[in-house]
């Protein structure tokens, strides 16, 4: 029986060391799991510290779980259809290290054409990166979905007026880009690099 036991111990861990891929996966989601009990074990002691606050948290994280679950099919359809029909080699010519300054024009203006909620960005962030991607274009690419989105800009033209917009704009496209080409430089002196992880996953 301990033989038995032993073995098939051993044939596990000649699986994991054979398929990398396989070990990091089963860590990745013990992470996870790791990381959502946590959240449900500060989100209890929250709630019982601030009870008044329960009922308007639950209905918000309500709200949030419901579009949430609305929207996460339609992004992984895209994702999946995103992975088949961009090839690796169309990723590094246009947003890879090659790419220059044209790829941070291109990841500069892709985040800012949506209109959706943020964490539909990072899936398709990911997806990049396991296809050649440089980190650059990534950090420019979600930073870019999170504060240039162009139909925002409209509205803040609207409200603030053409004066206001240049500025504020100018400065945080210039910004963004000076962030994304620090972070890459950080991410290349690190071991295991970001970039890496991500293609273990």
């Amino acid at each position: 029986m301990d033989k038995n036991l032993n073995n098939k111990q051993k044939q596990t861990g000649n699986n994991m060391s054979k398929n990398p891929k396989a070990g990091g996966q089963t860590k990745n989601k013990k992470q996870s799991i790791i990381v959502l009990v946590g959240i449900i074990i500060i989100a209890v002691v929250i709630l019982a510290l601030y009870p008044e606050n329960r009922d308007a948290s639950i209905q918000a994280s309500y709200n949030l779980f419901m579009e949430f679950i609305l929207i996460l099919p339609a992004v992984m359809i895209l994702m999946g259809l995103f992975s088949v029909w961009v090839s690796k080699e169309i990723v590094v010519k246009y947003l890879g290290h090659a790419s220059g300054i044209k790829g941070l024009g291109l990841a500069l203006f892709v985040g800012m054409m949506p209109t959706g909620p943020l964490y539909i960005a990072f899936p398709m962030a990911s997806m990049l990166l396991k296809k050649g991607a440089r980190v650059a274009n990534i950090i420019i690419f979600l930073s870019a979905w999170a504060c240039i989105k162009l139909p925002q800009e409209l509205v803040e033209l609207r409200f603030m007026g053409l004066k206001f917009m240049i500025i504020r704009l100018s400065f945080t496209i210039i910004m963004v880009v000076i962030m994304g080409l620090i972070i890459e430089k950080i991410e290349n002196r690190l071991k295991p690099s970001l970039s890496s992880s991500v293609q273990e996953k």
